[in-house]
């Protein structure tokens, strides 16, 4: 499909000054898509394992009944901590990281559009989470209200620090809309010639939608968490019944940014599954048309359900008939893609490298997070797994097993092509295996938790919820324990290791297997033709 003007012996032969710069200050400065997107995947993992610490206490907490190691109000803060990082810190950087990565290469581009708004765009964010991390060491602690932050556990009854987290959140959200901008301009106008509207990859098709979603509803985030901020620290009463606000209104400006929010974080990996299942099945991908218009859908879409967050907070019948059967329809395009995976499979030569073996246990898992954000999607049924482990269950196997698996599964079959060198096989199969069996072991039990009724957030809970719980938080330390191995391959593959051709996968398709392994300093230095 492709033909690069640029050949080795070009890059061979680049001056010197083409060549990354040596030294700390290359990567302060950088404004190179391959250094900010490393940053931002390096940031995204450090992240991946502080939240994940966190996780740590919060199962240690639930291995027995009664208080054992953490007071309530400490444990509160893990669970809200704990979220925020996930999603902010680790989930949306790492895919802004492969974006930058790989967006350029595979469009034909030279670099991003805006580079120094590129390496703004990251150099906030750790600042931003310092002084999240920080608000814990506070007198009264850190934000303890959940990452949902409802008033008034966020206005009235939150601790001081506060204000340090709507700060953070504040950069966070700026840091966010640069990553998009940068990432529609790019995307738009530095195609190579002959690279039409259908002919993207369809990560990149992903993410540019991703990008216009995140510039709809960050602004949105930025408005709530400015209202808690007057409301606790400046006398207004925007959530304040007393003052004349309404504290349901908070949920109703949050869940508008926050449904979107959550298609935010899965969007990106059906595009990442959409490259590696046609490369290892050696088919191209089944309707491709059909994916484009699907994820089109369900960001449209994702706007009009934000509602069924809140279906116990007692709307109108008509209201929760609405919410119900419009959370229902994004079953449809989600359907749609499950299928063209399945159907790209279809006699295809499907061998099981890493990368898809991660990509496989993408599409089974991440459906099990589907069909039960169905169940939660009927408004009567609702009622009874609101606020329950069930709901817990639900968005881990969505974001755990959907997201983060494909980050995995996009780091796999990508870093031959950062590194130049293959991963280790053998360290990369037992993650890959020490993963699928401790997350089925850490979440798949917490369904039935949630239907006998045990609640979310809380340190203590009743003596039948006992050994189920027990099991829950052995799944939960062998899945942490088993990043350490991840970590152990990352190392390993930027060391040395097998030499990788510049198509490291068979049947992989598109512009970044043109270009050596590793991918040199400077990409294209004139466009590659599109045939």
């Amino acid at each position: 499909m492709t033909e690069s003007n640029t050949t080795d012996d070009q890059h061979a032969g680049e001056h010197e000054h083409h060549g990354a710069p040596k030294g700390i200050m290359r990567w302060v400065l950088t404004t190179n898509h391959k250094d900010i997107g490393t940053l931002y995947l390096l940031f995204a993992f450090a992240m991946f394992l502080l939240g994940g610490a966190m996780a740590m206490i919060i199962r240690a907490e639930l291995f027995q009944p009664g208080l054992q190691l953490v007071e309530p109000n400490f444990f509160n803060q893990m669970t809200t901590v704990h979220g925020l990082i996930m999603v902010f810190g680790a989930v949306m950087p790492a895919f802004t990281g492969l974006a930058n990565w790989m967006i350029p290469m595979m469009i034909g581009a030279p670099d991003m559009a805006l580079p120094r708004m590129n390496n703004w765009s990251f150099w906030i964010l750790p600042f931003a989470f310092t002084m999240l991390v920080a608000s814990l060491f506070m007198e009264g602690g850190g934000p303890n209200f959940g990452w949902t932050f409802y008033a008034p556990l966020s206005t009235t009854y939150s601790p001081d620090s506060t204000a340090l987290f709507v700060f953070a959140v504040h950069i966070m959200g700026i840091s966010s809309i640069m990553g998009a901008i940068n990432v529609i301009v790019t995307i738009v106008n530095l195609r190579a010639p002959g690279m039409n509207w259908m002919k993207l990859p369809l990560f990149v098709w992903t993410w540019l939608i991703t990008a216009f979603l995140l510039i709809a509803v960050m602004p949105v985030l930025a408005g709530v968490v400015t209202m808690v901020l007057t409301d606790k620290y400046f006398g207004t009463s925007f959530f304040d019944a007393a003052g004349g606000g309404d504290p349901v209104m908070f949920q109703h400006i949050f869940w508008f940014f926050g449904h979107p929010e959550v298609y935010i974080m899965i969007l990106p990996s059906f595009g990442i599954v959409s490259a590696i299942i046609p490369a290892f099945a050696r088919k191209p991908l089944f309707g491709y048309a059909s994916m484009v218009y699907a994820t089109a859908s369900i960001a449209g879409l994702s706007f009009i359900v934000w509602a069924h967050h809140m279906f116990t907070t007692g709307m109108p019948l008509f209201g929760e008939l609405f919410f119900m059967y419009c959370t229902m329809l994004i079953a449809v395009p989600t359907g749609v893609k499950v299928f063209n995976w399945v159907a790209t499979m279809w006699r295809g030569s499907m061998t099981f490298e890493v990368p898809m073996l991660f990509a496989l246990a993408f599409v089974v898992l991440f459906t099990i997070g589907g069909f039960s954000g169905l169940m939660l999607a009927i408004t009567p049924v609702d009622f009874q797994y609101h606020d329950t482990y069930f709901v817990v269950a639900h968005f881990h196997y969505v974001l755990v097993t959907g997201a983060i698996f494909s980050i995995f599964a996009a780091a796999y079959y990508w870093l031959p092509k950062w590194t130049g060198h293959m991963y280790h096989e053998g360290l990369a199969q037992a993650h890959f295996w020490c993963s699928l069996i401790s997350v089925n072991v850490l979440f798949f039990p917490m369904h039935f938790l949630g239907l006998a009724g045990m609640p979310r957030r809380i340190p203590d809970y009743a003596l039948q919820f006992a050994d189920v719980n027990q099991i829950v938080s052995i799944g939960g330390f062998a899945f942490g324990v088993s990043q350490f191995i991840f970590l152990a391959v990352i190392i390993k593959a930027a060391k040395g290791g097998e030499k990788s051709p510049a198509k490291t996968w068979e049947g992989a398709e598109g512009l970044e297997w043109d270009v050596p392994s590793p991918a040199p300093y400077h990409t294209f230095e004139t466009p590659p033709e599109i045939k």
